[in-house]
């Protein structure tokens, strides 16, 4: 299968990469830029533990095709932290005993970090509405909607 050379920006770095047309954005993430942060988990978007940002929206990137993001710029939770402090969504989260097992949790704070940027002042309902697709199993939801709602106009804008 022959390959499709694409360019990108992944977490503020410039990166180019061969990939063949059926690669998925999670594997190439994964397996060749050693990027761990996002899981795979269902496979089928309907979990959103691979959710990554693209272009500042979410995505599953479980379902996105690698040759698709050529000129884009994606983040990772691992491009949220700014070195050691980090970005104030993981703060909230962490205050707010919004982790458990953590599997979820790289999606969850992507996810919500892009609801907050778009809408900074939420009603729990459209926090509700907005991570309907990232699916936790241990946290009961409570805390994570107590997290993103602590976080309200705390985010950088950047």
């Amino acid at each position: 299968m022959k390959k499709i050379e694409i360019e990108f920006t992944i977490n503020g770095k410039k990166r180019r990469l061969s990939v063949k047309p059926n690669d998925l954005l999670i594997n190439i993430i994964r397996n060749d830029l050693f990027l761990t942060g996002s899981k795979y988990g269902c496979g089928i978007g309907e979990c959103g533990a691979c959710t990554v940002l693209l272009n500042g929206e979410p995505v599953l990137s479980c379902l996105t095709l690698a040759a698709t993001v050529d000129g884009k710029e994606i983040t990772t939770i691992e491009g949220l932290a700014i070195g050691d402090e980090l970005h104030p969504m993981q703060k909230a989260f962490l205050k707010n005993g919004a982790v458990q097992c953590g599997f979820c949790t790289p999606g969850m704070i992507l996810t919500a970090t892009a609801l907050l940027k778009e809408n900074p002042n939420s009603t729990e309902d459209e926090i509700r509405d907005y991570m309907r697709g990232n699916l936790c199993r241990c946290t009961g939801y409570i805390q994570i909607v107590k997290a993103i709602k602590s976080c309200e106009n705390n985010l950088e804008t950047s």
